[in-house]
């Protein structure tokens, strides 16, 4: 078996409403997210993706297709933190996207993973799996879970 990363970066706002320190208020970064997949490489004379586990753009693409395209430029808003909800619910058009956990990092590595869980299993009738979904916060701070480590 082999892998295969695709870095992707989406900009979305959030906040930690318990936080001791400046992450309690509302703000964004850039977050970069890493997909990592396992899977043998496509063994067919003439066929697209031959010597490949999955051709990057189809990664990125079922990526942007299942969870970037819902995050990108959207506040990340816990469920519970409801003045927060109640302001941006008050703002047309806002993009908004309410989680059912605190939008940490390690949570939304968590979400990440579980809404991407299923969409690599089987590409071009290969058996694909999910490895590893890593997301930056910053270019210093980062979660990661595997697969093994997932409750997904």
């Amino acid at each position: 078996m082999l892998t295969i990363t695709r870095k992707i970066e989406f900009d979305a706002g959030h906040r930690i409403p318990d936080h001791r320190s400046q992450c309690r208020n509302m703000h964004g970064h850039r977050y970069v997210l890493h997909i990592t997949l396992e899977g043998n490489p496509v063994d067919q004379d003439g066929h697209a993706a031959n010597g490949m586990i999955l051709d990057f753009s189809d990664v990125k693409k079922l990526a942007e297709d299942h969870l970037v395209s819902k995050w990108d430029h959207a506040f990340l808003v816990y469920e519970k933190d409801t003045a927060v909800r109640d302001f941006l619910e008050s703002l047309p058009d806002h993009k908004t996207v309410v989680l059912d956990k605190v939008p940490t990092a390690e949570n939304l590595a968590s979400i990440a993973f579980r809404l991407l869980k299923d969409v690599y299993a089987d590409f071009y009738g290969n058996a694909l799996a999910l490895k590893t979904v890593r997301i930056y916060e910053t270019p210093n701070c980062w979660a990661e879970v595997t697969a093994e480590t997932v409750d997904a």
